[in-house]
């Protein structure tokens, strides 16, 4: 880039090619020389000096120079100019001022030009990695389009013509064959800033980049007339998206699908045949879960809202529709909703309901000391444990038949000393297991819970810190293309997904530090 004599027009004509090469500002490139010229200046008349370069922006000519301090006395001759000196050359100079003394300009030899050329090489590439950040930075949730470069380890790199983007392997849709050459879309996700230059990260398999399709292929979408309110993907095979439309007289899913299937058609096309099932969404969860669920026709559906559970009831004949292959229909209805949905036929939820309605009685019975016909009448109004007794109103008591009030109050009584008993039972196993102070005064932890958690060998804040929510409430697996369902430890508590998280998160801020 420099040579050992460069006259000033061809310094500004080569800034200018290097400017419009790199995309940067020519001044930035000018910058970058000055620095080199003034590094390779302080080599020649040594490092002590206090040197300055200009290059003047229009003409090229450089100015070079090293500055001094105007003193009565010099004391270092490399940074100070006495002031009698310094009056020879501005007669209205004073003492403490600065003064510009210029320097013979620099015969850049072999190894000084080589030096220069470093110099500004690692100053523009810095400069361009500034702005292709800055470029990319904003696009972090649009759709960008390129041509795949090359393959690397099995992530594809796409050129976007004045950067390089990443699409790694695991957000690639599954089985898709894409060559050097190919024009894509991809949803941006991430740009980081590192070392050897912005990282844009791309992805074909992201939710998004199925929402982002539909904005840009469904106008009404893209004027937000509809919304898309939450999607779900199992990427190549199938997924769902839920619309809502703010004009009544406009179908949302109707406006999605288009005249004879042909807007949501250039989607399918574009996810490589991806089959997209278009929902309506309403305020109604219920309603909303068998919409999830299509095509399986739906019995009964018991919400859990508090927990974000949904318990379906559907017939044998569409058990197998509910579920879909290997668990997709229910898993992508689940993770569209963010409700856990469990799938019961209408002979499971009976056998379900008269196991527990015999498991309340029996427990009734043996607490409260009473017969079977009232076990049975308590818990068939509702009534299922110990607690619900002792928290009632008497009120809630004489609207059964054949209560009274003194009935109520001697169940309420009974219920309390059980619950009291319990208790003392409790406590005393958890001192038993040594469970730590740490975890017994953190706060969310019943007595219950505690003795759950130290009959599961997790008997310190950190044991229970290093938990995952689903190893609290529970969750699901999907072993052998089938999903199923595995216990929380605290599971019989009903601890909710949002109170299980935040119980996880006080106790590893506790523990780690953050």
């Amino acid at each position: 880039m420099l040579n050992n004599r460069i006259d000033s027009t061809e310094l500004i004509r080569i800034a200018e090619a290097v400017a419009a090469e790199k995309s940067i500002d020519k001044d930035l490139v000018l910058t970058s020389m000055e620095t080199a010229i003034e590094k390779a200046a302080r080599t020649r008349y040594g490092t002590e000096n206090d040197i300055y370069v200009s290059i003047d922006r229009q003409s090229g000519i450089i100015e070079l120079g090293r500055k001094l301090k105007v003193v009565e006395k010099v004391l270092e001759s490399h940074s100070e100019i006495g002031i009698d000196e310094a009056k020879e050359k501005n007669p209205e100079i004073k003492l403490g001022d600065e003064i510009k003394e210029e320097l013979p300009p620099i015969d850049f030899g072999r190894i000084a030009a080589q030096t220069a050329k470093q110099v500004i090489s690692v100053q523009i590439r810095d400069a361009e990695r500034d702005r292709q950040f800055n470029e990319f930075k904003d696009k972090v949730g649009e759709i960008l389009s390129g041509i795949v470069k090359r393959s690397e380890f099995g992530n594809i790199i796409v050129d976007l013509q004045k950067s390089e983007a990443v699409i790694r392997r695991e957000e690639l849709i599954p089985r898709e064959n894409l060559k050097n050459g190919d024009r894509i879309k991809a949803y941006c996700y991430d740009v980081r800033r590192e070392n050897k230059g912005p990282q844009i990260f791309l992805s074909r398999a992201h939710p998004q980049f199925l929402a982002k399709l539909f904005q840009q292929e469904v106008p009404e979408i893209y004027e937000g007339t509809i919304s898309i309110k939450s999607v779900a993907r199992d990427p190549g095979s199938r997924a769902k998206i839920c619309v809502q439309s703010k004009d009544s007289s406009i179908d949302p899913v109707g406006a999605c699908v288009g005249m004879r299937g042909s807007r949501v058609q250039t989607i399918v096309n574009e996810l490589q045949g991806e089959k997209i099932d278009i929902i309506n969404w309403s305020e109604d969860v219920a309603s909303l879960v068998v919409s999830a669920l299509a095509p399986a026709e739906v019995m009964k559906v018991v919400l859990d809202q508090e927990n974000r559970r949904a318990e379906v009831v559907i017939d044998e004949n569409n058990l197998s529709k509910a579920i879909g292959r290997r668990g997709q229909n229910v898993r992508l209805a689940s993770k569209l909703l963010d409700y856990e949905i469990d799938i019961l036929t209408d002979k499971e939820e009976s056998e379900k309901r008269q196991s527990e309605f015999k498991e309340n009685s029996s427990k009734l019975i043996q607490a409260l000391e009473i017969d079977t016909t009232m076990a049975q009448l308590l818990v068939s109004e509702g009534f299922n444990t110990i607690r619900d007794i002792n928290n009632a109103n008497v009120d809630d008591f004489l609207k059964i038949d054949g209560f009274d009030e003194e009935t109520a109050k001697e169940l309420q009584d009974r219920a309390k000393e059980f619950l009291e008993e319990e208790e003392k039972e409790i406590a005393s196993k958890v001192q038993e297991l040594g469970i730590e102070e740490d975890l017994a005064n953190h706060k969310g932890l019943t007595l219950g819970m505690l003795l759950t958690l130290g009959e599961e060998n997790i008997k310190t804040l950190k044991d229970f810190a290093e938990l995952s929510t689903d190893e609290i409430i529970g969750g699901y697996d999907e072993i052998k293309g089938k999903r199923e369902k595995f216990d929380g430890i605290l599971e019989e508590f009903s601890i909710s997904r949002k109170d299980a998280e935040d119980l996880i998160m006080r106790a590893r801020k506790k523990v780690f530090n953050f």
